[in-house]
């Protein structure tokens, strides 16, 4: 998403489309989330168009082994359902804190399970 770190391997490579969200839940791992399909919660998220599908390995790289990239459908800002791609998070959820409402941007940095305070 716009503000954090990997949203720089987009820069100039995609176009913006919105917002959706995607049947999910979003876990804070600690220094960024994780998303795990669930029928019930919603992931709330930014939604890209890839200028070159060559970005894709970049990005697979970039995710890491953790993650693993698939198709799923996804709501628009205007109610449009989309087919786009997610990486979904398929490491241990043991020491995973659950994001409430699935919205990163609310969450992070101050709320992240190993943010310290000054």
């Amino acid at each position: 998403m716009r503000g954090f770190r990997l949203h720089r391997l987009l820069a100039g490579r995609a176009e913006l489309l919105g917002r959706g969200q995607v049947r999910a839940r979003l876990v804070d791992l600690g220094s960024y989330p994780g998303a795990v399909p669930d029928a019930v919660a919603t992931l709330h998220g930014e939604i890209y168009r890839l200028a070159d599908p060559a970005l894709w390995g970049v990005l697979d790289s970039a995710e890491g082994p953790q993650y693993h990239r698939r198709e799923v459908a996804v709501r628009s800002e205007d109610g449009r359902e989309l087919a786009a791609s997610i990486y979904w998070y398929i490491g241990p959820l043991d020491r995973t804190v659950p994001i409430p409402g699935g919205d990163y941007r609310a969450h992070a940095p101050a709320n992240s399970i190993y943010h310290q305070s000054s």
